[in-house]
């Protein structure tokens, strides 16, 4: 089971991710342990996560949304139903 999430940090930009565990992964950003955190901003915030069958399928939908280079499209396609 794995996660596809979406993060916004305090500067305004959106992060998007992929993880087996959204809570532990999101203290790790806001701890500073991940290279993208100090960027967007602390706090960061979860906006949006969706749950897949694999971490192979969630590492595919994460690069999908990141080539759409769109976070409105992102977040509509991960808080959409099915």
């Amino acid at each position: 089971m794995a996660y596809v999430y979406i993060l916004r940090g305090t500067s305004g930009p959106y992060y998007i991710g992929s993880c087996e565990d959204v809570e532990k992964r999101l203290k790790r950003h806001n701890g500073g342990w991940a290279h993208s955190s100090k960027r967007l901003g602390l706090p960061l915030e979860l906006v949006a996560s969706r749950e897949f069958g694999s971490v192979s399928e969630g590492r595919k939908i994460e690069a999908m949304l990141k080539r759409w280079k769109n976070p409105s499209k992102a977040l509509d396609y991960l808080c959409r139903d099915g």
